[in-house]
């Protein structure tokens, strides 16, 4: 008996693989646990651990879109954007810190009421 896969059938195999690694490899990357130790110690004064500003020239964070948090974050530390605190404490986030960071913040869950009428 002979076997073979027609093109179609590969290809789909093929990106289901490799839509798999990534996945797998984007869990490795990125720890929201150590992203919420680390927001505890170093971002809590101003964002809060739960992403929720705690003084008024701080954004919330909480559910916020993580490629959009790392993207931000990112910039603050390369200094493609200023801003007189996030420029200091983005200095002392590594990479992981920055994705970790990202992936707890994203990950907190937010619930929206429209205002009563």
């Amino acid at each position: 008996m002979q076997f073979r896969l027609r093109i179609p059938s590969v290809a789909a195999l093929g990106a289901c693989l490799i839509c798999s690694l990534a996945i797998l490899d984007r869990a490795e990357a990125q720890d929201a646990k150590a992203g919420g130790q680390k927001a505890e110690a170093v971002c809590a004064v101003c964002h809060g651990v739960d992403g929720l500003a705690k003084i008024p020239e701080a954004p919330n964070l909480a559910g916020q879109n993580e490629r959009y948090l790392v993207e931000q974050l990112t910039a603050f530390k390369s200094g493609e954007r200023k801003n007189e605190m996030m420029s200091i404490v983005s200095q002392s986030l590594s990479d992981a810190d920055i994705q970790n960071l990202a992936a707890y913040y994203s990950g907190i869950a937010m619930s929206l009421k429209p205002p009563a009428q």
